[in-house]
């Protein structure tokens, strides 16, 4: 079985707000995407959510969860998801696999995300969050 990995986050503004794409497939989700050759995993979220947000952040790497999945028969993928903020950029999507962006409070960001790992992975960025907060 082929491996691949991807890494992302769940972005949350100084309003508590969360940044979720519509991908051009027609899914809802937070950015992410494939590992680049000799990139860390926080290297990767950062540059795969400027090239799909044109939002430049800084990744909280002590926030770190996984979901793995098969997306198509003899592959098996593991995307990894920190909290990120946004420090820069102006959010634009990215031309041919953003179809739109959105910024939502955390309960609208749950009901629109499309798929049940993302609504997982949601509640446990906030959990963090009120257990740790920006300390």
């Amino acid at each position: 079985m082929k491996r691949e990995k991807s890494c992302g986050a769940v972005v949350i503004d100084d309003r508590g707000r969360v940044l979720v794409i519509k991908q051009t497939a027609g899914h809802t989700a937070f950015p992410k995407g494939h590992v680049e050759p000799g990139e860390t995993e926080a290297e990767t979220a950062r540059r795969e959510i400027l090239e799909e947000t044109g939002i430049e952040v800084e990744i909280d790497d002590r926030f770190r969860t996984t979901d793995a999945f098969s997306p198509k028969a003899g592959v098996m993928k593991d995307v990894v998801y920190f909290l990120a903020r946004p420090v820069g950029g102006e959010l634009r999507p990215q031309k041919g696999e953003v179809e739109s962006l959105a910024w939502l409070t955390p309960e609208e960001a749950r009901a629109a995300v499309t798929y049940p790992a993302s609504r997982r992975i949601l509640d446990e960025a906030m959990a963090f969050l009120r257990e740790h907060g920006d300390a």
